[in-house]
């Protein structure tokens, strides 16, 4: 691969680092705010869920800066907003304030889940785009796995809070990104199809080393006419429906229950507040090494054998999880939640953001990620929302059993739906979605 295309994948994809570092260091946070500000359940829900809120609207909104003042441009304000954001959540001294902030940064988790792949799909060859696109992933665990460290060394630091501490960390990567997007170049797709500047794009496929010729030509013959359409019109109905599914079923496996209250999920297995941080950092080693046996499997194998790989580690390790809360000892809950995890990390986690920002066409690509990214997110703040409820007033077992159930359609949605888009050029990915 291209020394320069790693680095720019690599550099686009602490976009992803600064989205996994603020979404995990909100679990060491969430219980001392609760005692802080006195929060009944539902507005502990809401308090946590406001960043998910927050990352919905970035999602839905995060293609139109993408396509108007670039990709490089607009992946350079949401480390800005990153930077700002962390801070003003850390020194919030009432609930409304902290769920101000943790909106507007969840603003910024949600843009980066839409532009930071995109950017990453535009500038990779066929054949390593999946890598090149896990990088973004693999930054989120790294942040999610850094999260749950930091938050461990932190707690304590600052007595009571500590929790700012943990929250504060985030200001420091996020300037560090956005001096790095400064010097990394905007992607030829978006100079071909939005600024109509074929020089500079020509530019940048040079310092790939490819063809430019050959590949401008290829984007404006993949579009005709019209660089942009209208997403939502029966010509793109496959390509939304199997959007909508694959992010709908991302939530609906517990993940982001298990990220932001893993403490909470720990401590209703029987185990104390130290130990349940020093566990959650275990669920961020699983992550990461899990996501890097993705990362080398995705191109190898291909997007739909990870996602039937992950889907049956769902189920087993769901069902065993929902099996021990109805027993009387909880002490393999843990090892149970580290199996979801690794079947978490290598389907789901490493499939979801390739196969959206590579499922669409170049003209509906960055809206069409948007939509994906945005199903996501809804779901995931709707989970955040209610989670701390039914974690206070139902079984763990009915919680994980229904988890588990909806992994069962996941499953059969791989099945009989999913096509595979491994080595397909974008140019040519419609035809490929259409006819499966």
């Amino acid at each position: 691969m291209n020394n320069k295309l790693a680095i720019w994948s690599i550099t686009v994809g602490l976009g992803g680092f600064l989205f996994g570092l603020d979404v995990a260091v909100i679990s060491g946070a969430e219980q001392a705010i609760q005692q802080l500000w006195s929060l009944s359940d539902w507005m502990h829900g809401t308090a946590i869920a406001m960043a998910l809120y927050g990352t919905a609207f970035g999602a839905a909104l995060g293609n139109i800066p993408a396509n108007k003042i670039g990709r490089k441009q607009t992946l350079i304000w949401i480390g800005i907003l990153f930077l700002v954001t962390s801070v003003g959540a850390a020194l919030s001294t009432n609930v409304y304030a902290f769920m101000f902030f943790r909106f507007v940064s969840g603003l910024s988790i949600g843009a980066s889940s839409v532009v930071a792949p995109v950017y990453i799909s535009e500038i990779a060859p066929p054949k390593y785009r999946g890598r090149m696109v896990i990088s973004f992933q693999l930054n989120v665990v790294a942040g999610i796995l850094i999260a749950y460290f930091s938050n461990y060394l932190l707690a304590g630091v600052g007595g009571e809070d500590d929790w700012r501490w943990m929250l504060g960390v985030v200001a420091i990567p996020s300037l560090f990104f956005s001096l790095l997007m400064l010097i990394t170049p905007e992607t030829p797709r978006w100079l071909v199809l939005f600024k109509k500047d074929d020089a500079a794009a020509a530019k940048v496929l040079a310092l790939t080393g490819e063809d430019a010729p050959r590949v401008i030509a290829d984007i404006k013959a993949s579009v005709g006419k019209a660089t942009t359409e209208p997403l939502f019109n029966k010509k793109f109905f496959k390509p939304l429906l199997l959007a909508f599914l694959i992010a709908f079923f991302n939530q609906m496996s517990g993940i982001n229950a298990i990220i932001y209250f893993a403490p909470k999920v720990f401590e209703m297995a029987g185990i104390g507040r130290e130990g349940a941080l020093l566990s959650t950092v275990g669920i961020g080693v699983m992550n990461l090494f899990f996501t890097i046996a993705g990362w080398y499997l995705i191109d190898r194998f291909g997007r739909r054998v990870l996602m039937f790989i992950g889907s049956a580690g769902y189920i087993i390790s769901l069902s065993m999880i929902a099996i021990s809360f109805n027993s009387t000892d909880h002490s393999m809950v843990v090892y149970y939640v580290f199996m979801f995890i690794a079947a978490h990390a290598v389907g789901q986690g490493a499939v979801i953001w390739v196969f959206l920002s590579e499922l669409f066409p170049n003209s509906v690509r960055a809206s069409g990620t948007s939509f994906g990214c945005l199903v996501h997110w809804v779901f995931a703040a709707l989970i955040a929302q209610v989670f701390p409820y039914f974690a206070a007033n139902v079984s763990g077992t009915v919680i994980f059993g229904f988890f588990a159930f909806m992994m069962v359609l996941q499953l059969l949605y791989v099945w009989k739906m999913m096509p595979e888009t491994k080595g397909v050029a974008l140019e040519d990915m419609g035809g490929t979605v259409v006819l499966h």
